[in-house]
């Protein structure tokens, strides 16, 4: 088993451009202002992947992948 990871959105940079959602819609879904939501929890190893497409297609550098614990 890999290290666990897990999102973190940048309050302060997210514009709620969505993309996040649209390439990791199993990871992400959006409140009623547009902003992404993520669970709590690590990001679950078969979704690793698309949690970095969000984050590489981010305009705003707003999505990080940290240690989880």
């Amino acid at each position: 088993m890999s290290k666990q990871l897990r999102l973190r959105v940048d309050w302060a940079a997210c514009d709620g451009h969505g993309l996040c959602e649209q390439w990791a819609p199993e990871l992400f879904t959006r409140d009623e202002w547009g902003f992404p939501v993520v669970a709590d929890g690590p990001v679950p190893d078969d979704a690793l992947e698309h949690a970095r497409a969000a984050i590489l297609a981010c305009p705003v550098l707003a999505l990080k992948l940290l240690p989880y614990g």
